[in-house]
């Protein structure tokens, strides 16, 4: 309920940025590629698994300067192999970045910022009993940095995503230290 009451308030500041001079609100839909990787000898990754995310975004800003705050669910995904069995990783989230960057010949937009994502539904698919169930957290925070483009309406973002904390300390009785890390290519459309 946190969650949703949280998301409703960063819907609306955005949708009040967006009556602001300089600035839109638009939706925007993409496609990630992540590699899990546990760092555990333990769990040996099996490459990189496509993801999705789709969501809204808003942008406020002048003298070439701006700050983009997003709300996307975001699907990724990975495989790996434990004793020799391939065991699939989901993770279900609601991610907030908020870019912050400067444009530059009217078109092309430089940016960074930190991203919270929230866990709607993770789990491990195909473990079977050997491993049990991981309990993931509840939220992570990580950074975003990357290039974008602006044609008329549509923009197109193609950034880094990095994870400063953990999804997950330990499967059964082994320790992990899994993150995000994952290559984001976004397309948005301003709406106003």
């Amino acid at each position: 309920m946190k969650k949703l009451i949280f998301s409703a308030f960063l819907i609306f500041g955005m949708v009040s940025l967006a009556y602001s001079q300089n600035s839109g609100f638009g939706i925007k839909a993409g496609l990630s590629s992540t590699e899990l990787d546990f760092k555990s000898n333990q769990f040996v990754p099996q490459g990189a698994q496509t993801g999705y995310h789709l969501g809204v975004y808003g942008r406020i800003g002048g003298a070439g300067f701006f700050v983009q705050p997003e709300v996307l669910f975001t699907q990724t995904s990975g495989k790996f192999l434990s004793d020799q069995n391939q065991i699939s990783a989901e993770f279900n989230r609601l991610d907030i970045p908020v870019m912050m960057g400067v444009r530059f010949f009217k078109i092309f937009r430089l940016q960074a910022g930190p991203i919270a994502s929230l866990n709607i539904d993770s789990k491990l698919k195909d473990a079977g009993n050997t491993l049990g169930e991981a309990k993931f957290k509840e939220a992570t925070l990580g950074y975003q940095a990357g290039l974008g483009l602006d044609l008329g309406n549509l923009s197109v973002d193609a950034k880094y995503e990095g994870g400063l904390s953990k999804w997950t300390d330990n499967i059964s009785s082994f320790q992990t230290d899994n993150r995000i890390n994952q290559w984001v290519l976004s397309v948005g459309f301003k709406i106003f």
